[in-house]
């Protein structure tokens, strides 16, 4: 089969691997559908760091090249000995992280912090190849929602912004401010809207501003404006009880910081920095902020809300994922834009099948 295999650090190559098989409590999908995230992009330009390159890999045993995705779909070729409720056909949204070995962190509901926590596409062979091998645990049949693969591509990426928002314990009724409107940021300010919160959003691109908007944020305002991203919130009058900070750059978090309300304000801290960052903890302290971390989601929990709010959009998605493309673009289209914070859409697709790019079929049926 064909696949995108990580070489190291700007080494991507599309090569002929082996097909994998299903082993135990797994199912073999074939891939036509596959998100491009920050972390590959990440990963291509200063890694390896979160891949599992060279290896072995402490929790999985990976070792060698790696084939990354873990924003993926795809439909059931075979079940592995002992998995139930799935049939050949099925088209599957994938939560790509799961948990080897159970201990007190998963069994008490936070699989994500468990000790043996891992992701296909990160320490184990991913999406980004015509066949992929996962643990059915982790998926979950789609044909009931009506949706695509091409639509539940996006159920992970989507799942993690579930997961982030409910971390900042986000209320029907209450302002949110989401600093950053690309692929995480733009997925979170639709499912707080959904939830009936009031959405403001920063960014600095007019088109994602744009995008924002018709996801459902009451405003929109650029940080770098005169008097900043505090000035702004002042002349609108909204004081965000729970601001996500979604970049992962300093400017984003300093805005994010100025702009909490005082007297308990929730700052999720959903972006992952490349380096420590220095914060005014007298700033934290003297405005009663509360810091909270997030990372990665709850499969259980997470993906099957993303799953419906995927099929509550009847519009489709074609705003945030317009197209498919080819392995072979996989670098052009997707890798470098990110790298060079150019990208000229929200989420970039990948087929393992296509030839060519093509349109992405993102409406729910």
């Amino acid at each position: 089969m064909r696949a995108a295999v990580y070489h190291g650090r700007r080494d991507l190559r599309v090569e002929e691997v082996p097909e994998p098989a299903a082993g135990p409590g797994e199912l073999l999908l074939e891939v036509h559908a596959v998100g491009v995230c920050g972390t590959d992009a990440a990963e291509w330009e200063h890694g390896p760091s979160i891949y599992a390159f060279p290896g072995p890999h402490p929790v999985t045993g990976h070792s060698g090249p790696l084939i990354p995705g873990h924003e993926l779909s795809g439909r059931v070729v075979a079940l592995g000995e002992g998995v139930e409720g799935f049939e050949p056909g099925a088209v599957v949204a994938c939560g790509a992280g799961y948990v080897l070995k159970a201990d007190s962190r998963s069994l008490g509901g936070r699989p994500n912090l468990s000790r043996t926590y891992a992701t296909v596409g990160l320490q184990r062979h991913g999406g980004l190849a015509q066949y992929v091998a996962v643990p059915a645990e982790i998926c979950m049949d789609v044909r009931p929602y009506g949706l695509s693969e091409d639509a539940a591509a996006l159920a992970q990426p989507l799942a993690i912004a579930v997961h982030s928002m409910r971390k900042g314990r986000l209320q029907p009724g209450e302002h949110a401010l989401v600093i950053g409107a690309g692929g995480i940021g733009a997925f979170l300010i639709y499912a707080a809207a959904e939830l009936g919160a009031h959405v403001t959003v920063a960014d600095l691109s007019l088109g994602r501003l744009r995008i924002a908007t018709a996801l459902g944020a009451e405003r929109v305002v650029d940080p770098s404006s005169s008097g900043g991203l505090p000035a702004a919130l002042a002349e609108l009058g909204i004081e965000p009880q729970v601001v996500y900070e979604v970049t992962g750059t300093e400017p984003g978090l300093r805005s994010a910081l100025a702009a909490a309300a005082p007297g308990g304000a929730r700052l999720v801290l959903t972006g992952l920095h490349e380096q420590p960052r220095e914060i005014d903890l007298r700033h934290v302290t003297l405005r009663e902020i509360e810091l909270i971390g997030t990372n990665a989601h709850v499969c259980g929990v997470d993906l099957p809300e993303a799953v419906r709010l995927l099929a509550a959009r009847r519009e489709g998605w074609a705003d945030l994922a317009p197209e498919a493309f080819p392995l072979g673009e996989l670098v052009a289209e997707g890798i470098a834009p990110l790298v060079e914070r150019r990208a000229p859409r929200v989420k970039t697709l990948i087929d393992p099948w296509a030839k060519a790019r093509r349109p992405a079929d993102t409406v729910p049926r």
